[in-house]
């Protein structure tokens, strides 16, 4: 832990660091920065006059840069127009409105957003590190490159134009999602460059806004899905008043056999003759999205591939005549239903938006709750992590009990190649393996 502790305070202070220079410095002041450090090692030789004389007008240059950055206090006041919803992978444009309280206008600013700190904390980026350590090889040659991302989303700059005193000014704002779930937004930074473009100044405005950053989608083929319909219990509720379901259809005479009970006796009142109430049936298609969320990897891109594969799945199933269950478990069992006027799939997407790896559950409570649904379901998508001996049990259950399945196995690339399929080698289309990278590709070929 002293170690770990030691290389996590190196890491705040570097990104911080970056994170700092990336702001204060423009373009052409980074490049008068990385001068000055290569003219301050040439200036190493007693003999290199040149670069004495490079290095103090270049550190000159910053210095009176600095300078005349101080006492910039400007008074804004700054909202957004930010849309319910964005996606990873997506360019997300909304709108910054900015007016000036002051009373003399501002010219030459710039908006720079601020997210709320996607770094980790200690205790996870121990888990991190330690999930790492386990996945690695022994006798590598060549480590494999860490794919930990914490940056959120990635910001444009907004120059903004002529501020006059007391009037609003609406202007167009981009940025690009990199992590789904919550983006949250505490303020940003009115920054204003030096006369001579090399240093800004700024001042901190808090904003706190946020929008919901959904799952990354890919276009799947034209599915049939394995299944037909099924008995619904409650199919009045479920299935609102569409498709067929236990509910009052129309009147019709009587005839032999019909039970007493269903006969309308204002109607036979009125004709004289016995007229009946006809139902229909609670039956329709029900198919259950079972996600696997259990992996000891909080950054794992095989579980963010994986919520990917059930958002594209999600999106795609016609969800007017049938029912939808997603199934997981996080820090319990979780059943969300859409579909027939029970639920909408933008609701599906806002809850696959903020699913999290499950490492404290075993994965047979991820089975108890498949299995406790499987009566009512007409088939089964399976989106797993792994195929080990856990998950082909489940497989093996729903196939005993009569259930189609189509499961798909995210692994990383060439991760299939090892995978033991056993009985379902013969059936490829029940089974297809996935590899992160190339996910659209494998999906086009379901």
């Amino acid at each position: 832990m002293p170690v770990r502790r030691l290389l996590y305070r190196l890491y705040r202070r570097t990104s911080g660091g970056r994170y700092w220079i990336r702001r204060r410095f423009t373009r052409a002041g980074l490049a008068v920065a990385g001068g000055g450090i290569v003219a301050a090692a040439l200036a190493a030789d007693p003999e290199q006059t040149l670069a004495y004389q490079a290095f103090s007008l270049l550190l000159g240059l910053l210095v009176v840069a600095v300078v005349c950055s101080r006492g910039f206090r400007p008074t804004l006041e700054v909202t957004r127009r930010l849309p319910r919803f964005g996606t990873v992978g997506v360019p997300l444009s909304y709108r910054v409105v900015v007016r000036n309280l002051g009373d003399r206008p501002q010219t030459g600013l710039r908006w720079l957003e601020e997210l709320e700190d996607g770094r980790p904390t200690l205790e996870e980026f121990v888990l991190l590190q330690v999930a790492e350590e386990r996945r690695a090889r022994s006798f590598r040659v060549a480590s494999r490159r860490s794919s930990w991302q914490f940056e959120r989303a990635r910001v444009a700059e907004v120059n903004l134009p002529v501020l006059e005193p007391n009037s609003p000014h609406e202007v167009p704002a981009e940025l690009l999602p990199l992590r789904r779930g919550r983006l949250s937004f505490t303020g940003g930074l009115v920054a204003r460059p030096d006369p001579l473009g090399l240093f800004q100044a700024w001042a901190r405005l808090a904003a706190p806004q946020a929008v919901l950053i959904l799952p990354r989608r890919y276009p799947l083929p034209p599915l049939a899905l394995p299944g037909s319909r099924q008995y619904q219990r409650g199919g009045v509720a479920l299935a609102s008043s569409v498709g067929e379901s236990e509910e009052f259809v129309s009147l019709r005479e009587y005839r032999r056999g019909d039970p007493r009970r269903r006969i309308h006796w204002r109607s036979w009142a009125k004709t004289g003759r016995p007229i009946v109430k006809e139902f229909e049936d609670e039956f329709f298609v029900r198919h259950a999205l079972v996600l696997d969320t259990f992996t000891d990897h909080p950054k794992s891109e095989v579980f963010e591939a994986a919520v990917a594969v059930a958002a594209s799945f999600a999106c795609t199933v016609p969800t007017q005549e049938s029912l939808l269950d997603l199934l997981f478990v996080g820090r319990e069992a979780y059943c969300f239903t859409a579909g027939r006027g029970v639920g909408h799939t933008d609701q599906l997407l806002e809850v696959l938006a903020s699913v999290q790896p499950c490492p404290d559950h075993a994965f047979g409570d991820l089975e108890g709750l498949v299995l406790e649904h499987a009566a009512a379901v007409s088939g089964c998508v399976v989106v797993l992590l792994e195929w080990d001996a856990a998950r082909r049990q489940l497989v093996r259950r729903l196939g005993q009990l009569g259930l189609p399945v189509l499961v798909l196995v995210i692994t990383e690339p060439g991760g299939g190649k090892s995978l033991d399929t056993g009985s379902l080698r013969d059936r490829p289309e029940r089974f297809h393996v996935l590899e992160t990278g190339r996910l659209e590709e494998g999906l086009a070929r379901l």
